[in-house]
């Protein structure tokens, strides 16, 4: 049953002496160049702990290298089922990712009403070896997960499938980076990309870098992660406890440490101990899921984006210090149509959700209204 939420907005859209156009026949929108600002303080509320139940639940089959991978995802609606835009929503790849990081936003979305004739519905989609999805031991890296997405947007059996190219893409952190590293090599053809606190190094890389040595050590513990039994004991030891989760989520996951409550600690714990959990961990960690390998290359994805795509990067105001350097070489770049500021670190979606659906809201509104 699809029902939709009408698109409407109670402040007009800012405008810019930037502002610049083109047509894009697929999508039949209007880019529009948008200058930087900030999420309203309104709109900067902390984490909801409620129930965002979805209208549907269902399991997708991805086909890789000879498997059929159940892929979950679920589908939030609000009233209406006319003039409907699909929002596909991707969580940020971590140890804990999960479908419920997304799941206030899109409810805040869909369920919005006004008198302009445009509709939302949002699907978010687990990645295969995380949140609720099968988790083979595949080889996994920034490729198969890409190529996951792929099939996932052109297959004609997606819960996502969109005969219009009208479909938009709403990313968390590397989720982000991969569809724009997808969208820039043709592959995909999404009418509209938001990038949310978009990354491109996992946590060990960021730090310590990709020299010959560190590579070399990478490889070590990534094969010790995926080993049968020495590998759930570290996997235990580093990611799969309470005490590592709730620590990672104050330090850095979330902007105030006031917001990580017991009840987001359990429940991500629960996803580690789920069968295959520490098979995408181990590739995240250690920097196989990254999809570019330096700044420049993360700049570029960006810039090839330029007058193909409307793109909104959504950074945060209490990001780690070089996560929050990656978002901020953004503002103003090449292939970057608004860049805005929220609260949050690395999961605004989940803990500013009320934030970071307003900016996106705006954003469709500047998009889809342009041409009226």
């Amino acid at each position: 049953m699809a029902h939709s939420a009408s698109l409407h907005l109670s402040l007009a859209p800012a405008t810019s002496d930037r502002a610049r156009s083109f047509s894009r026949a697929s999508a039949r929108t209007r880019l529009v160049r948008i200058r930087c600002v900030s999420s309203p303080s309104k709109v900067a509320s902390s984490v909801i702990e409620r129930s965002s139940s979805p209208s549907k639940t269902g399991k997708w089959q991805w086909k890789f290298d000879g498997n059929s991978v159940n892929v979950y995802y679920e589908e939030h609606s609000g009233k209406s089922s006319e003039n409907v835009k699909n929002i596909l929503m991707v969580p940020t790849i971590s140890d804990v990712s999960t479908v419920e990081e997304f799941r206030t936003v899109a409810k805040d979305i869909v369920d919005r009403e006004g008198s302009v004739s445009v509709n939302f519905r949002a699907t978010i989609v687990d990645w295969p070896g995380l949140g609720f999805s099968d988790r083979p031991s595949l080889n996994y890296n920034a490729d198969v997960m890409e190529n996951f997405l792929i099939q996932l947007i052109n297959s004609p059996d997606s819960p996502v499938k969109s005969s219009e190219g009208d479909l938009i893409v709403c990313g968390g952190g590397h989720a982000a980076t991969i569809a724009v590293r997808a969208a820039g090599k043709g592959l995909v053809k999404p009418a509209v990309i938001a990038a949310v606190a978009p990354t491109w190094a996992g946590p060990l890389p960021i730090v310590f870098g990709r020299d010959s040595s560190m590579e070399a050590r990478y490889d070590l513990l990534r094969g010790t992660l995926r080993a049968p039994a020495v590998g759930w004991m570290m996997y235990n030891m580093l990611v799969s406890n309470e005490k590592s989760i709730q620590s990672q989520y104050k330090s850095h996951v979330y902007a105030d440490p006031n917001n990580v409550t017991p009840t987001i600690v359990q429940t991500r714990y629960e996803l580690t101990k789920r069968k295959g959990a520490r098979y995408v961990p181990a590739a995240f960690l250690t920097g196989l899921l990254d999809p570019v390998k330096t700044h420049e290359e993360f700049l570029q994805l960006f810039a090839d984006l330029e007058e193909q795509v409307p793109v909104l990067v959504v950074s945060t105001a209490g990001a780690p210090k070089r996560s929050k350097a990656e978002m901020v070489a953004l503002k103003g770049a090449k292939g970057v149509t608004k860049f805005v500021e929220v609260p949050g670190a690395l999961l605004p979606q989940e803990e500013y959700p009320l934030a970071v659906s307003e900016e996106l809201y705006r954003f469709l509104y500047e998009v889809y209204m342009a041409d009226r």
